[in-house]
C-alpha cells in the first residue's frame, strides 16, 4: 500500500460556514427604485380612494394644515355670537341641588374673584367681564323643578351647587335627574361652605366624595370648584367665558331666546312685547312661538331692540331716535295657522281624499272577522268546510281530487302552515298566529288515554255550572304563579261572548295578517279625521329642518317680539324667579296627530304603571298631561303592534296619544303624581321615565289581545272535546273560523259544536296533553287619547293627590271602552 503524501492530503474547512442567501417578503424602497432605473409609471398606482393613496410629506402637511384651519372656522363661527361689542351674553344658570345652598352668594363669590361689584337681584339680570371681554347673562334658580328645568333647558352653562355639609335630598336629586335626561350644554359643579369643615383635613375627602357623586351622574366632570376659594372662583370665572359650549342638539335646530324683559299689554287685543337675545337659527316672524306653558301665538312683527349706550364726547341721546325701532321681520302669506286640527268642511282620509267620516255604521255581520274575510254568513253560497290537508303547490282545480278524511288527521305527512324563516323582535307565542305554532311534526307514538271515541251527554246545568266554579278557581291559583296568559280573559256564563266581544276580530298572524281598517271606522274618535297624516316622515322632518337654516332675524340680534293673544294668566303667573322661555316651532308642529314616544320605565321605580293612566310630558318646549297607550315596539309588515296593559319596571314600550307633532329624535321626561293611598311619598312628583320621540303615524294600529281559554274535556287521538270556552252553541258557531291554539305550541280548528252549552270539537295537528289549555286570540283596536297642555308648575308642594279613579269593568276582562 502506497504510504500518503503531504501534496495528496486534504482536510474539510470547519471554521466556514456558507448561510443561505436572504430573501425579504417585500421590496425595499431602493430596490423598486433601482429596478426601474428611473422609469416613471404613467398610473398612479394600485390604490384607488384617496385615503389609499401615498402621500407625500408635503401633502401629509398640507392636509393637516387644512383640517387645522377648517377646526378654526368651525370654532370661530361657534363664537362669533359672542364677540363683539355688541355680542349675545353667555347664560349661566345656578341651580343648587341642596337646601342650603345659596345662589345668589355662590354668584356673589364668582364676581368677586375678577373684582366685579355687582348687586345679585332677583331674577335674571347681565353682567360685564372686562377682562375676559365678555357678558354673562346669571339666573340664579331656587329649588323650584319647573324654574330649574325651564333655565338648563335655555342655558349655554349650568352650574350645579353642592353643599359641604349637607347631602343632595330627594329634590335635588330630582331637579339632577330631570336636567340631565332633557338635555344638558357644559356643565360646572361647585361646593359652598368647604372652609366651614374641620378639620381641615377633612375637606379634602370632602371634595373627593362630592366628586365621586357628580361624576355618577356626570362622568366628565374632572374637578369640583370650590366658591371659598378665590383662585379656583377665578378659573371657574376664565372657563366660563373662553369655553364653547357644546349646545343642545334639539334646541339647535330651533330658533329660541330667553325673555329678559316683558311689556304687558292691557288686553288680549293689544300687543305683548317680549325682549331677548335670538339665539339658534334665525328668527321667522312666520312661524309660531311657544311661550313657555302657555301655548303656541303667532308673531306680529320682529323690531331691534338694541342696548342704549351713551356716545362719546358726552352727546346725549335724541328721546325719537331711542323710540324708533327698526322692523326686522314681519309675517307674509306663508304665516302658519293657530288651528290644531284640519277644518270641520275639508275631512282627510288616509289616502288624502274627501271622506264622509264615520256616521255610517258598520254593516250587520253574521260570523267573526278573520284578517279581511267574514266566515259563516248564511248569504255565502257554500256551507263551511274545514280546511283540507294538501301538498303544497296544488292548485284549486286539483284539490277537487282530494278527499277530506274526518275520521283521522294524524300521521298525515302534509303541511298546513307554512313557518316563518325571519324570527320577531319579540318572541312570539301560540296566540300570536302562525309564529307560535309548533315546529315538530304531529306523532301518534304511545297510546291515548282515552282510546275510543265516547258519545256526547250533555251535563246538566247546575253540575256544569259547579264543575266550573272549582276550574276556575284552580285556574286562577296557577295563572298568578305561572302568568303565562297575561291577556286572557273569562267570560260569564249568562253573558253572550259575540256581544261582548263584537268589537274583536281574529289574526291567522298578529305580524303578517292584514288589518281591515274599515271594520273600525264606526269606533274611531270624532277628531280622527282631522288630524294631522304624514306619509313620508323623513322627507317632511329633513324639509322642515333645511327651512328653518335660511332667512330669519340673525342670531345674536336683541330683538323685540310683538305677540297678541296672550292670556291674563300669562301676567298673573310671571315671576322674577322662573325665567320665561321662547321657542319657534318648525312648520306643522303645531298640529295635533298621533305621536308615539319611546318610553322607558326607570328599574327604580317600584310599581308598574298601568295604560292610560295619567302621566306628565315634556318633551322639547311643551309640557302635556296625557294618558298614553303602550303597546310593543319594532317594524311589523303590516304595522299591526300588540296593546300593554302595563309597563313593568326595566321594560321598554311606545307610548301613544294624540298630541301635537315634534320633529326629530327629541328626549322627554315622563312624570307621575302620587295617588291618594300612597302617603309615604314625600314628594308630590316622581319622575318615572325617559324616552325619545318616534315618527308619528295615523296608520300604526294598536290590537289589543283577548285570550279565551277551554279545557280538554275528551282526547281521542287527534280529537278534543272542549269545554268552559263558550257556553251557547250560537257563539261557537260565530268564532267557527278561528284558528285554535294550546300553550304547548298545538294548533287546530273547530270541527263541529256539540250540544247547546258551548261544547264543541276541535282536530289538532297532534297529541295533546290532558293538562293543556285550549286557546283562541282575539284583537281589538284601540284608540288613543288627546293630551292636554299643563297648567301651573310641575312640582307644587301643596298639591294633594287626586283618589284614583279605577276604570269602569273587570280588569282580567277589559279595559273600558273609548267611543
Amino acid at each position: 500500500m502506497p504510504g500518503l503524501t503531504a501534496s495528496g492530503h486534504s482536510h474539510r474547512p470547519t471554521t466556514k460556514a456558507s448561510n443561505k442567501a436572504f430573501k425579504s417578503r417585500k421590496a425595499t424602497k431602493g430596490a423598486i427604485r433601482d429596478a426601474a432605473k428611473g422609469k416613471v409609471s404613467s398610473e398612479r398606482g394600485v390604490r384607488k380612494t384617496p385615503h389609499q393613496q401615498v402621500m407625500s410629506k408635503l401633502d401629509r402637511r398640507n392636509q393637516a394644515k387644512q383640517r387645522q384651519a377648517e377646526k378654526h372656522r368651525e370654532h370661530q363661527k361657534e363664537t362669533l355670537i359672542f364677540s363683539g361689542k355688541d355680542g349675545a351674553p353667555r347664560h349661566v344658570a345656578v341651580i343648587p341641588l341642596c337646601g342650603s345652598c345659596d345662589a345668589a352668594a355662590a354668584i356673589h363669590s364668582l364676581n368677586e374673584s375678577v373684582d366685579l361689584e355687582a348687586e345679585v337681584p332677583e331674577g335674571l339680570f347681565r353682567v360685564s367681564v372686562d377682562r375676559f371681554k365678555q357678558k354673562l347673562q346669571y339666573f340664579p334658580s331656587a329649588r323650584d323643578l319647573t324654574a330649574c328645568l325651564d333655565a338648563a333647558r335655555v342655558a349655554d352653562f349650568v352650574v350645579l351647587i353642592l353643599s359641604a355639609e349637607e347631602e343632595v335630598d330627594e329634590l335635588g336629586e330630582l331637579i339632577l335627574r330631570s336636567i340631565e335626561g332633557q338635555g344638558l350644554s357644559t356643565v360646572f359643579t361647585v361646593v359652598q361652605g368647604l372652609n366651614k369643615v374641620e378639620p381641615s383635613k377633612q375637606r379634602a375627602s370632602v371634595l373627593s366624595s362630592l366628586k365621586s357623586y357628580i361624576t355618577h351622574f356626570h362622568p366628565e366632570q374632572e374637578k369640583v370648584f370650590s366658591l371659598d376659594n378665590r383662585q379656583e372662583c377665578s378659573n371657574l370665572m376664565r372657563s366660563l367665558c373662553s369655553t364653547t359650549p357644546k349646545g343642545i342638539r334639539w334646541r339647535d335646530e330651533r330658533s329660541w331666546m330667553l325673555v329678559e324683559d316683558v311689556k304687558f299689554a292691557d288686553s288680549e287685543s293689544e300687543f305683548t312685547v317680549l325682549t331677548g337675545v335670538v339665539r339658534g337659527k334665525g328668527l321667522k316672524a312666520d312661524r309660531l312661538l311657544q311661550i313657555g306653558d302657555f301655548g303656541a301665538f303667532q308673531i306680529e312683527k320682529v323690531t331691534a331692540a338694541p342696548l342704549l349706550t351713551k356716545r362719546k364726547k358726552g352727546d346725549e341721546i335724541n328721546a325719537d331716535e331711542a323710540a324708533a325701532e327698526d322692523i326686522l321681520d314681519v309675517p307674509t302669506e306663508d304665516r302658519d295657522d293657530v288651528a290644531e286640527l284640519a277644518p270641520e268642511e275639508v275631512v282627510m282620509d288616509d289616502a288624502g281624499d274627501a271622506d264622509m267620516g264615520n256616521d255610517a255604521a258598520p254593516a250587520p255581520k253574521k260570523g267573526v272577522l278573520l284578517d279581511d274575510h267574514h266566515y259563516f254568513s248564511e248569504d255565502e253560497l257554500e256551507a263551511y268546510a274545514p280546511p283540507k290537508r294538501l301538498p303544497k303547490g296544488t292548485s284549486k282545480y286539483q284539490s277537487a281530487w282530494f278527499l277530506n278524511d274526518d275520521e283521522s288527521d294524524a300521521g298525515s305527512d302534509l303541511d298546513d302552515y307554512e313557518m316563518e324563516d325571519a324570527e320577531p323582535e319579540h318572541p312570539a307565542g301560540p296566540e300570536d298566529g302562525e309564529e307560535g305554532y309548533a315546529a315538530y311534526a304531529p306523532t301518534e307514538g304511545g297510546r291515548s288515554e282515552y282510546p275510543q271515541s265516547e258519545m256526547f251527554v250533555e251535563p246538566e246545568e247546575d253540575e256544569d255550572a259547579r264543575q266550573l266554579t272549582a276550574f276556575r278557581k284552580s285556574k286562577r291559583d296557577e295563572a298568578r304563579d305561572d302568568l303565562e296568559f297575561p291577556d286572557e280573559i273569562e267570560l260569564h256564563p249568562n253573558v253572550l261572548a259575540r256581544e261582548r266581544l263584537a268589537k274583536y276580530r281574529g289574526l291567522k298572524s298578529l305580524r303578517t295578517s292584514p288589518w281591515l281598517e274599515e271594520e273600525d271606522r264606526a269606533y274611531q274618535p270624532e277628531e280622527w279625521q282631522r288630524l294631522l297624516r304624514i306619509p313620508n316622515y323623513q322627507g317632511s322632518r329633513v324639509g322642515a329642518a333645511r327651512e328653518a337654516l335660511v332667512g330669519g332675524v340673525a342670531p345674536g340680534t336683541r330683538v323685540n317680539i310683538y305677540v297678541k293673544g296672550l292670556p291674563v294668566t300669562f301676567h298673573e303667573s310671571c315671576n322674577p324667579r322662573r325665567p320665561i322661555t321662547l321657542f319657534s316651532l318648525l312648520r306643522h308642529e303645531n298640529k295635533r296627530t298621533v305621536v308615539n314616544f319611546l318610553i322607558n320605565l326607570s328599574s327604580d321605580y317600584p310599581t308598574s304603571i298601568k295604560a292610560k293612566e295619567e302621566l306628565i310630558l315634556q318633551c322639547g318646549p311643551r309640557r302635556l298631561v296625557i294618558n298614553p297607550l303602550f303597546s310593543l315596539g319594532g317594524n311589523t309588515p303590516n304595522d299591526v303592534h300588540k296593546y300593554c296593559r302595563y309597563l313593568h319596571p326595566g321594560q321598554s314600550a311606545v307610548a301613544t296619544f294624540m298630541g301635537p307633532v315634534t320633529w326629530g329624535a327629541v328626549p322627554a321626561l315622563f312624570f307621575k303624581r302620587p295617588a291618594a293611598d300612597s302617603s309615604e311619598q314625600s314628594l308630590s312628583l316622581t319622575l318615572v321615565a325617559t324616552g325619545t320621540a318616534l315618527a308619528p303615524s295615523t296608520s300604526r294600529v294598536i290590537a289589543k289581545r283577548a285570550v279565551l281559554t277551554g279545557h280538554p274535556y275528551h282526547i281521542h287521538k287527534t280529537l278534543v272535546t272542549v269545554r268552559y270556552m263558550f257556553f251557547n252553541r250560537e257563539d261557537v258557531e260565530w268564532f267557527k273560523a278561528l284558528p285554535m291554539w294550546t300553550k304547548r305550541g298545538r294548533s287546530g280548528y273547530i270541527k263541529e259544536a256539540l250540544g247547546t252549552h258551548g261544547y264543541f270539537k276541535v282536530t289538532f295537528d297532534g297529541r295533546i296533553n290532558p293538562q293543556d289549555s285550549v286557546g283562541v286570540s282575539l284583537y281589538k283596536r284601540v284608540w288613543p287619547r288627546n293630551a292636554k297642555p299643563l297648567e301651573g308648575v310641575l312640582l307644587d308642594r301643596d298639591f294633594v293627590p287626586a283618589t284614583r279613579v279605577e276604570e269602569a269593568g273587570d280588569d282580567d276582562a277589559m279595559d273600558a271602552e273609548i267611543s
